[in-house]
């Protein structure tokens, strides 16, 4: 197994250099591809107030100023795309609807690269995020610092279709790193499941992982933060959002305490 294609969705602020940088970490222990996709503002997100077959100086005024932006972000995105030291990479603009051509590159990735900011309901692309992990259903990276293949992985699982998913398609990763550790929160959920299932599966793809249970009861998210943290992990793999969300909206849920904790590592999700 091994992954291919690496996609790092850029909007032109700062924050581009770290979502690249990172996007060729994961890219660089398997000789992938890192596709930089520039994300401007999109004209067609004014058409819903601009009114049918009108098109008045403050509609004008917007036009010009949104084609401005997308200029000026398309170039602070090309100078920091062209400063990254990695040989095998890509820059693509995204033709409007940027959304669905965004999609679509994210169909054909490996792995999407975000920033922390996203997860959190910040900056432009938190509806591309969504969208993403939730109805394309494509594993994403949240960048809290460099993946480096030779540090300690954690992987929260409850033996649920999302945590397992995300421990699958994570193996790529997990096989280059030097050790793992499983965490499961037995009293956190009233799931039936053995750890050690997830030991073998993982042994018969030459990933070398142990369990360790958390006992403590309550909210899983904070327990597995403070674990992650206490042994050292610089990334956590695990499933998103295993419960409805409207009932993650209305309860908060662990997926949502991993993605809001300023000072969590990296997370690798899926759903």
């Amino acid at each position: 197994m091994s992954w291919v294609r690496i996609l790092a969705p850029l909007t032109g602020a700062d924050a581009d250099t770290a979502t690249l940088a990172a996007a060729a970490a994961l890219a660089e222990p398997f000789g992938a591809e890192v596709e930089a996709a520039f994300a401007p503002a999109d004209a067609a997100d004014l058409t819903p107030w601009m009114g049918e077959g009108f098109m008045g100086g403050v509609q004008v005024t917007a036009f010009e100023s949104l084609r401005q932006a997308a200029a000026e972000g398309e170039k602070s995105a090309r100078r920091q795309f062209d400063a990254l030291s990695y040989a095998k990479k890509g820059f693509r603009v995204l033709e409007s609807p940027v959304w669905s051509s965004l999609d679509m590159e994210a169909r054909l990735a490996d792995v999407v690269v975000f920033g922390a900011d996203p997860a959190r309901g910040r900056g432009p692309l938190v509806e591309s995020f969504q969208r993403i992990l939730m109805e394309e259903q494509r594993p994403v990276y949240l960048n809290r610092g460099l993946p480096d293949p030779t540090a300690l992985a954690a992987v929260a699982w409850d033996g649920g279709k999302e945590a397992t998913r995300a421990a699958r398609i994570a193996v790529p990763w997990l096989q280059k790193c030097g050790e793992v550790v499983i965490f499961t929160a037995p009293a956190a959920t009233p799931r039936s499941f053995e750890a050690d299932r997830l030991v073998e599966f993982f042994a018969a793809r030459g990933v070398k992982a142990h369990v360790e249970i958390l006992k403590q009861t309550g909210d899983a998210g904070p327990m597995l933060i403070q674990a992650v943290k206490s042994a050292g992990a610089k990334l956590l793999v695990a499933g998103a959002f295993g419960h409805p969300r409207f009932q993650q909206f209305i309860f908060g849920g662990t997926t949502r305490t991993l993605m809001h904790e300023e000072n969590a590592p990296s997370l690798f999700l899926s759903h």
